[in-house]
């Protein structure tokens, strides 16, 4: 059980370092992005692979509200 909570923990680590990587946004972390943007993402469907994932990652926890579990982290 505690290697299933390594790999969570490694996952948020990770995306609270992550950047984006193009466009308007680029150089601004992932959990910092505006949610408008993420919404337009959400719409129009996320990039294929790893970013895709974090910005659908990214998009549920704003859309749930828990940004502040990333706070530590700016």
């Amino acid at each position: 059980m505690e290697s299933d909570y390594s790999l969570d923990h490694k996952a948020f680590l990770e995306l609270a370092e992550m950047r984006m990587p193009f466009g308007r946004y680029e150089g601004l972390r992932l959990i910092d992005l505006p949610e408008p943007y993420v919404v337009w993402f959400a719409r129009q469907g996320f990039p294929p692979g790893k970013l895709g994932r974090m910005l659908a990652a990214v998009y549920e926890i704003k859309v749930n509200g828990l940004e502040h579990l990333f706070d530590p982290f700016r």
